[in-house]
């Protein structure tokens, strides 16, 4: 399939459009986003949203393609490290974690792709989601292998901490108005955060090895 981008002369009003595109497409998805709203709310006109994109299915492809260079990045530098297994493990959460909650448009850009379903989102499955299950568990497999890690079903336990993850942030404007107060709030997400990893550290660390 054909990369979502060309050749950026001016990359200011590339970002712009892709900024715009991005909630645009997380409001509205692939068939509901307009190119004339996305071009007005980038301060830009069609003529440049075409010359960059192509159009619309390739814009819409190069949204993803921004976000998932930039989730590469929080992920799956921390996988390339030579370090303990629970080391590994726990900076790969903290990175997918930083990045949602920079990214809160994510997790309704995926959830829109994959009810489509179809090649669109193959890709993804294919080049990004499936390579950082793979990495999550093979590097609990190692840590149990080593005995730092609990004996758990490592698939089970990558699938559970992902999802963990990104529920959170797909469903947080719900669960503001359950709690009555707004769960994207910088110390509301701080606090998730820590939740998360203190719940991760007692489920699947050994007693003995917890710092």
């Amino acid at each position: 399939m054909a990369r979502g981008r060309r050749r950026v002369e001016d990359p200011a009003t590339a970002r712009r459009i892709l900024a715009a595109a991005e909630q645009h497409f997380a409001a509205q998805g692939l068939a509901g986003a307009r190119t004339e709203e996305i071009a007005m709310a980038a301060h830009a006109n069609k003529a440049m949203l075409y010359y960059y994109f192509g159009n619309k299915r390739r814009l819409h492809r190069a949204v993803f393609e921004n976000l998932l260079r930039q989730l590469r990045a929080a992920v799956f530098s921390g996988f390339k490290r030579k370090a303990a297994p629970g080391e590994t493990f726990f900076a790969g959460v903290s990175g997918y974690f930083d990045f949602l909650a920079a990214h809160p448009n994510y997790p309704r850009l995926v959830l829109r792709q994959a009810m489509e379903a179809g090649a669109g989102f193959d890709w993804l499955v294919t080049e990004f989601f499936r390579p950082m299950h793979h990495e999550f568990a093979r590097t609990l497999r190692e840590g149990i292998a080593r005995g730092e890690f609990r004996e758990t079903d490592p698939d089970q336990t990558a699938l559970m901490t992902l999802q963990m993850t990104v529920s959170y942030f797909a469903a947080a404007p719900i669960l503001s108005r359950v709690v009555g107060r707004n769960l994207l709030a910088p110390e509301a997400v701080a606090a998730r955060k820590e939740a998360l990893l203190d719940f991760l550290r007692h489920a699947i660390v050994r007693s003995g090895a917890r710092s």
